[in-house]
């Protein structure tokens, strides 16, 4: 462990944060950072499990720059937990742009001190993009916030598909009427929850490519680390933390494909796309009701969309995570250049420019996507 540097704050702060490599991370440690997690609902997410920093920091190699910051009670046990990709004077969220949830993951609602995890990072600056917003230690420091949308499946499909029911949402119907229509006129529809076919999985990542690639993103499958991650997930098949293919053929046909993380109880959306010849069926959809009729008490009970507004995500979501982004920084250069480009888009958005209006933050989002891949 590092001892932590006062870095002009309190001193008796200091002495209580440890920061370690992710590769230093001892099974104690993580041992009580998941009873943590375990412990908060808000938590519950694969994103922001020991595991993930773990496969990260092996995805990224030896100059990954991951590091965890532990700070402790007063009675030196651990109570908080902040994982940080840092970069010189500056520190990422880690595994970030392919990390949907960012927290201080705290025990027994613990007031973690961020700016003196910061200060023993020895990092001035902290940029989050999909932070909690109920995460106390970043209040006040976000420049925007999304919403990332949930499904709660606590007591099985068929009480999640009457409530959706009773709310007047009929996409659980229009989905079964599609799915009759491509059985006539295709073949019938076969689920396969985990499955182990590379030959589903190459054409997964084919078609995502093919996405980006129309709609003028970057493309995220170049980088030799996420496809590193992305493999190793793939093989992880621990009901706690992992990867896992989903997949719906129509009759021979591989019609949609989705690679989803897995830990505690939720399923994490995240790799998500179909063969265009089939759009009219809608078969990412029909992937999506396959995997929440596995849903129930005895397992997995939610299926986490994350953040974006699609109307699909509004209709199929029962309850609402909101997430925030921003800064956390300490008096820099680099926080004085990050708070000058966050008013410049501020003034942008407020500005009648049309679409001229949303390109200092889609620039902002842009650099931030080739910083997380470098």
């Amino acid at each position: 462990m590092i001892p932590a540097k006062s870095g002009g704050g309190r001193f008796e702060d200091a002495l209580k944060i440890d920061v370690v490599s992710a590769s230093e991370l001892s099974s104690e440690i993580s041992a009580r950072w998941s009873t943590a997690q375990a412990a908060d609902a808000r938590f519950d997410s694969p994103f922001l499990s020991p595991r993930w920093v773990a496969a990260v920091d092996r995805a990224q190699g030896p100059a990954s720059g991951v590091r965890v910051a532990i700070q402790r009670d007063m009675a030196g046990d651990p109570a908080a937990f902040l994982a940080v990709r840092r970069r010189g004077s500056t520190a990422m969220p880690v595994g970030a742009p392919m990390c949907d949830y960012q927290a201080i993951v705290t025990r027994d609602g613990f007031p973690a001190d961020a700016r003196a995890m910061l200060r023993a990072l020895e990092v001035s600056r902290f940029d989050f993009c999909h932070m909690l917003e109920e995460d106390p230690a970043f209040a006040g420091h976000e420049r925007g916030r999304n919403t990332s949308w949930v499904i709660e499946v606590p007591d099985g499909y068929a009480a999640y598909e009457a409530q959706r029911r009773e709310a007047g949402v009929g996409v659980l119907k229009d989905i079964d009427k599609k799915r009759r229509k491509a059985e006539r006129e295709v073949g019938p529809s076969r689920f396969t929850a985990l499955s182990d076919s590379r030959a589903d999985f190459d054409q997964l990542v084919a078609w995502k490519r093919a996405q980006l690639a129309a709609t003028g993103q970057t493309d995220l499958f170049r980088t030799p680390w996420v496809m590193r991650l992305i493999e190793e997930l793939r093989e992880t098949r621990d009901a706690d933390f992992g990867g896992g293919l989903y997949t719906l053929h129509l009759g021979d046909e591989l019609a949609a494909a989705h690679f989803h993380l897995r830990g505690g109880g939720t399923i994490h959306g995240w790799l998500i796309a179909h063969d265009p010849r089939f759009e009219r069926y809608s078969p990412g959809l029909m992937l999506f009701q396959d995997i929440l009729r596995t849903l129930g008490p005895d397992g997995y009970r939610r299926l986490d969309l994350g953040a974006g507004d699609y109307r699909f995500k509004r209709e199929l979501s029962n309850r609402q995570q909101m997430v925030t982004f921003g800064f956390l920084g300490a008096p820099s250069i680099s926080t004085l250049t990050r708070n000058a480009a966050y008013q410049m888009r501020h003034v942008a958005e407020t500005l009648p420019l049309g679409r001229f209006s949303a390109l200092p933050g889609k620039a902002m989002r842009r650099i931030d996507v080739i910083r997380g891949l470098r």
